[in-house]
């Protein structure tokens, strides 16, 4: 492993090991030490990279919720039409909810902590505009909210649910809010 200067990923493979952690442990288990060990970087450049624990989880959380735009930018961006938009939310729910574990996880811990914490409410708060602009390029403002927060409802029950739904009932439930 390279050291000091010469290891620019240093800072990436501590956010990437904080996401890690968080998804193994939870939240309540970061500490600079078992990042640090986790990244296999010295315990140092926890404090050298980042303020406190409160910077190094804005900023993993700040990742993760990136990603997930990512993935809601990269299947809404192929919709050309309101057809092929409802079947990109469609696919969202399914891809999100079948996707990995790690992922539902992160989501969750961060909105336990958004919920106990204003300053990562913020974050939760920017993230969901972000999700919700992205869906008003192929639907309304109020349309836009109601499939925002049908996409995380339905991806929270089909991922956590023994026997989760069929792609039908994602279709007519999307099929529902965006012909109402």
């Amino acid at each position: 492993m390279a050291t000091g200067h010469t290891d620019p990923q240093r800072r990436e493979r501590i956010l990437s090991a904080t996401l890690d952690h968080i998804a193994a442990e939870g939240v309540a288990g970061v500490s600079h030490r078992k990042i640090a060990a986790r990244a296999d970087v010295p315990l140092g450049s926890m404090t050298y990279h980042f303020k406190g624990i409160d910077e190094l989880l804005r900023e993993a959380f700040t990742r993760f919720a990136d990603h997930v735009v990512a993935v809601f930018e990269q299947r809404l961006n192929a919709a050309v039409s309101p057809e092929q938009a409802c079947e990109a939310v469609s696919s969202l729910i399914h891809e999100l909810s079948d996707g990995p574990q790690r992922d539902l996880i992160l989501t969750h811990e961060l909105y336990t902590l958004a919920a106990r914490r204003p300053e990562y409410r913020e974050l939760t708060r920017k993230w969901m505009i972000r999700s919700r602009q992205l869906l008003e390029r192929h639907f309304d403002a109020e349309t836009a909210r109601q499939l925002d927060a049908l996409i995380e409802g339905l991806t929270l029950h089909r991922a956590l649910d023994t026997t989760p739904h069929d792609r039908k009932l994602t279709s007519e439930a999307v099929k529902r809010i965006t012909t109402a």
